[in-house]
């Protein structure tokens, strides 16, 4: 057994101790909030969603946002402000745009795997997280889009997803409290909704119960990789600030968009970029707007929103990606739009109560999430999931938890 540091109590965080835990290490997990999932795990679009696998490097994508960045209320908003960050990472990208297909299917086939490894610890763990099996039903306005959507299922199909083509009239068999004139249609029966927020409390109470240690409040300072791992930490929660150290057999960077940070420090470049995304949760507080808000899960891909229904009395709409580095203000002019749409497209839902929130995706410049081993000893890496990070998490974990215990098991046991 190796005692293992994760630095971030996030879901890929929280994922990834508690593969640990299963494979038999002792586990503790850094946090610098007070609570599990207080950062981009707190209020996402809820979505589990295979079908929103398409990786975003593509020349459509790159036409698309330079029209947009002429518009406030655009899907994607970008801050033209210089940075060397954040054009080194678009460079990155466009350079990624070759690997579009074989990235999309592999993202795929991640998604399809991860779900299986989630719903099963949700049930071993009697984990509540407003699971709502009744699959995603992507939208589309005209003809144009339709058919490119189809080149992307197609993709998707050979990732191995069950996903097919409806009319006008399907799309309102499937979700009848949805209004709008919709050229057609795809669903994808397999994917799911949930509280990204719940799941990953709940996992990380069952880490605790077997055993993993949580430090909360801890602001690390440094971290060290040589014969060990040392984390140099200070608290944050109260009058006590003497700084600490910690010392381990190995470290799991997933720590977001701090995962950069920590990666110069012990050596290696992650080059995740913060891309903000905004979403609301509206309450639904009457009968009325209960039955006009959907249960089925969407993605409008004209305006690149997600919904899920958390329970009878919530529904989280989410969308946008703004490129304005590590910038944590919620903008009104931003949440202003996934209100009109709920209005728009269901205007039996009241809006009066709605709650505003906008979190940091660490994007890879290929959208494909970083699971490897760092270039010293006892040096691993689990972030860079992006907008699939509730989607991936359960996977990856898995995928990480394997290289560590390879590792773990060629290292001399260490004596206290």
């Amino acid at each position: 057994m190796s005692h293992i540091v994760v630095l971030g109590a996030g879901i890929t965080g929280v994922t990834t101790a508690y593969a640990l835990l299963k494979r038999g290490h002792d586990v503790t997990v850094i946090e610098r909030h007070r609570y599990p999932a207080m950062e981009t795990s707190f209020a996402n679009g809820g979505q589990l969603s295979a079908s929103n696998a398409e990786v975003w490097n593509s020349w459509s994508t790159v036409v698309k946002g330079m029209k947009w960045m002429l518009k406030k209320d655009a899907p994607l908003l970008m801050n033209p402000s210089p940075s060397w960050h954040k054009y080194s990472w678009m460079g990155e990208f466009l350079g990624s745009i070759s690997g579009y297909k074989d990235n999309t299917i592999a993202t795929t086939r991640l998604a399809i795997e991860a779900r299986k490894h989630m719903f099963a610890t949700a049930e071993s763990e009697g984990i509540d997280f407003d699971l709502e099996k009744r699959g995603i039903l992507h939208v589309y306005y005209d003809r144009k889009s339709f058919d490119g959507a189809q080149k992307v299922n197609e993709l998707l199909q050979a990732g191995g997803l069950d996903r097919r083509a409806v009319s006008p009239a399907e799309i309102k068999s499937i979700e009848p409290a949805l209004v709008g004139d919709f050229f057609g249609g795809f669903f994808t029966p397999s994917d799911s909704t949930g509280d990204i927020h719940k799941f990953t409390r709940g996992l990380a109470e069952a880490c605790v119960r077997q055993g993993a240690k949580f430090l909360f409040d801890a602001d690390v300072q440094d971290v060290v990789a040589g014969n060990q791992v040392t984390v140099t930490w200070r608290p944050t929660g109260g009058a006590d600030t003497q700084v600490r150290t910690l010392n381990a057999d190995a470290i799991v960077v997933c720590a977001g968009v701090g995962s950069r940070k920590f990666a110069s420090m012990l050596g290696d470049r992650v080059n995740v970029y913060p891309v903000k995304g905004y979403s609301i949760t509206v309450h639904l507080d009457d009968p009325e707007s209960q039955n006009g808000a959907p249960w089925v899960s969407l993605l409008d891909d004209r305006a690149k929103i997600v919904t899920s229904r958390l329970g009878p009395d919530r529904f989280r709409v989410a969308g946008t990606a703004e490129f304005n580095g590590i910038n944590r203000d919620i903008r009104s002019d931003r949440t202003k739009p996934l209100v009109d749409w709920v209005r728009m497209l269901f205007p039996s839902a009241s809006t009066s109560r709605v709650v505003p929130w906008a979190g940091l995706r660490p994007m890879m410049p290929n959208m494909m999430p970083q699971v490897r081993k760092g270039s010293k000893p006892g040096v691993f890496y689990n972030t860079g999931h992006g907008h699939l990070g509730w989607t991936l998490s359960a996977a990856t974990a898995d995928l990480l938890s394997g290289l560590v215990d390879e590792y773990s098991q060629g290292q001399p046991r260490r004596v206290a």
